[in-house]
């Protein structure tokens, strides 16, 4: 197989990004599954719950999946805004305003899929987008530098909230607000009512519950320092976009084995650490004591470096016949990532939810993996179909749409 320095084309670039996105989608669901499933980790017998295969494949998700695909994610965000931004640039228009647009009507959809499910990303992704937007101006050193200040930070912050709990307030005071919401909405007080709530609760109950689960979700991520770390990831995805660093991939290669080679030295030990405090110290983490902090440094160190590894490692698989092959095969799912995403969360509640088929609580990590794969195939050949058909994936045509605020081409090979 002979490389040429040709710079790699748009199409293939974005088919790549594509790719990656549907990568992601599949972690993120993997990740999400113990959450949108109220698997507690019980040792109930059950025909889905597996006690010892459950810890170990618990383990592997903590050691190999969580926090790794929302980083990508976080990355591809970053890098798509630096294409817009660029693409305004080479027609000589300001591509901003459409941005905003953009980022506007996403956090309105992230607002209305946070009525489905809490775990939402999409609305606090649109939050941060506009942060994003400031740093453009920044060069590439600085936006790097400040990634890594960035990425680091929960480790000075996690500490700073040990020593002086004051500063936990906002978390606390968001939490006291989804508690007083729940009791007011739905008379939820306590463990017992919350899970009795659960399984019987009806469809519309689940919708008001989840205005109070909004408070109870941005208590976690300002609990978890999760702005610091998105915003770190998307300032090295503009980096990325904005560097044509992916365009020119055969002279960038040698960058690329270093990231996959210090990616794995350390992100691999490191997320080991992680998986061992994740699994036996959770409480600790929670109550802000030491082995909460042992915890967020194994975290800091190596969430993003064993992510980037991934990175890396699709990039040159990518360049492959089989990895092409493969890759190929994954990229209408993340063509339609949004609408995917939105589907985890459909699915997930008419699978657990006591409204639905009711098995939450019943299905352990083991059988949760299995069903996400299950899910994912399923949405690999959906999403090929549709795509065969039409442009966008539905939420995507709706996004665009409002965005121009003009009714996009729907059809393949149609302009209605």
């Amino acid at each position: 197989m002979t490389t040429t320095n040709t710079p790699i084309k748009t199409h293939e670039r974005e088919i790549f990004m594509d790719a990656l996105r549907g990568f992601a989608i599949l972690g993120i669901f993997i990740a999400n599954l113990g959450f949108l499933s109220h698997y507690q980790g019980s040792d109930k017998a059950g025909a889905w719950l597996l006690s010892g295969s459950d810890d170990t494949m618990s383990f592997f998700h903590h050691w190999l999946i969580e926090g790794k695909f929302y980083s990508i994610f976080s990355l591809l965000f970053g890098w798509g805004i630096a294409l817009q931004v660029k693409r305004g640039l080479d027609k000589g228009v300001d591509a901003l305003p459409t941005v905003k647009r953009r980022l506007l009507f996403m956090l309105l959809l992230g607002a209305l899929h946070l009525l489905i499910w809490i775990g939402d990303i999409v609305f606090f992704y649109a939050l941060l987008g506009f942060i994003l937007l400031p740093f453009r101006k920044f060069s590439n050193k600085t936006l790097l530098i400040t990634a890594v200040i960035l990425i680091l930070s929960p480790i000075v912050l996690y500490w700073l909230k040990m020593t002086f709990p004051v500063l936990n307030y906002p978390a606390e005071l968001l939490n006291q607000t989804g508690d007083q919401l729940g009791e007011k909405l739905n008379r939820i007080n306590s463990q017992a009512t919350y899970i009795d709530f659960m399984q019987h609760g009806s469809w519309f109950d689940h919708l008001k519950n989840n205005i109070s689960g909004f408070f109870y979700r941005y208590g976690y991520l300002f609990f978890v320092s999760r702005i610091p770390k998105v915003l770190g990831m998307f300032l090295i995805g503009y980096v990325i976009g904005r560097s044509d660093f992916y365009k020119n991939l055969v002279q960038n290669k040698k960058v690329v084995y270093w990231i996959i080679g210090l990616g794995l030295l350390i992100g691999l030990p490191a997320n080991y650490q992680l998986a061992y405090y994740m699994s036996n110290f959770e409480d600790d983490y929670f109550g802000l004591k030491i082995n909460g902090w042992y915890e967020t440094i194994a975290y800091a160190l190596g969430v993003v470096p064993l992510a980037l590894a991934y990175v890396g490692l699709l990039m040159l698989s990518f360049q492959t016949t089989i990895g092409n092959k493969i890759l190929l095969l994954i990229s209408p799912v993340g063509k339609m990532a949004f609408s995917n995403y939105l589907m985890h969360s459909l699915i997930g509640n008419f699978v657990f939810l006591g409204a639905g088929l009711g098995y939450m609580g019943q299905v352990g990590p083991v059988y949760l993996t299995l069903f996400a794969i299950l899910v994912f195939v399923f949405q690999i050949i959906l999403s090929t179909i549709w795509l065969h058909y039409f442009q966008y994936g539905p939420i995507e045509w709706v996004w665009r749409s409002l965005t121009y605020n003009k009714r996009q081409p729907f059809r393949v090979n149609s302009n209605h």
